[in-house]
């Protein structure tokens, strides 16, 4: 056998090892980032964090699949991902004093809404509602991290408009937005009535965290009118 077949052999087995070593050693660095995270890491994080020319989602997919027979997963929030407890084990470390605080019937009806129809104003939830939300209501949301303002509608008066959070999409396990049940599901798990109206419809919401035509970007002055800024911009304490 010629000698150069050893030796482009050889070559090819040390590239396929070093290839691999680097895989691995991506795969050991994401795992750190999220490990490392109280809150969902971003893939852009990871990507800035890996060396170049490395497919995160590749990385993070691997990983997944790996740690999907295990007590702890990981799991996809968006465009992040974060390790948490396999949903089928979450009973063994619940405990009473840990519970969250269950949210009214009013509340639950706001949330809903806000997902389904995000970016929606507080004066179209009243409408779909057939009743006034109360502030308080909107805070409890905004509070546990579940609802934001997200931008300022382009019609009379600029009406601020919500949608949802990362933090909405990790508590309820979903992956996406486009993981919200569906009509039928929403049936299924009793949670509409067998007799609504023929022509009712479940919205699609919106997938993109980015303002609509007709809305204008949050700003500093929009802020410390909402409240959320004492006035020159100091966050209130």
């Amino acid at each position: 056998m010629d000698s150069r077949d050893d030796i482009g052999r050889g070559e090819g087995e040390s590239a396929f090892h070093e290839n691999f070593q680097a895989e691995m050693e991506a795969e050991r660095i994401a795992e750190a980032l999220v490990f490392a995270s109280s809150q969902p890491v971003s893939e852009a994080f990871i990507a800035d964090r890996l060396p170049r020319n490395f497919n995160v989602r590749g990385v993070m997919l691997r990983l997944k699949e790996q740690y999907a027979p295990r007590g702890v997963n990981l799991v996809q929030v968006d465009d992040a991902w974060a390790f948490r407890t396999a949903a089928d084990l979450s009973f063994v470390i619940r405990r009473d004093d840990n519970e969250v605080k269950k949210l009214s019937r009013a509340a639950l009806e706001v949330l809903a809404i806000i997902a389904y129809h995000q970016p929606v104003t507080r004066a179209e939830i009243e409408d779909i509602r057939g009743v006034q939300t109360s502030r308080g209501t909107l805070d409890v949301l905004m509070e546990a991290g579940w609802v934001r303002f997200r931008g300022r509608r382009r019609t009379p008066g600029r009406p601020v408009t919500l949608g949802t959070t990362r933090d909405f999409l990790d508590h309820f396990g979903l992956e996406e937005l486009r993981d919200l049940p569906g009509l039928e599901e929403l049936k299924g798990a009793g949670l509409l009535s067998g007799r609504i109206p023929a022509n009712f419809n479940i919205p699609s919401p919106l997938m993109s965290d980015e303002l609509t035509e007709d809305e204008d970007p949050i700003t500093q002055m929009d802020l410390e009118e909402l409240g959320l800024l004492a006035p020159g911009g100091a966050s209130e304490d």
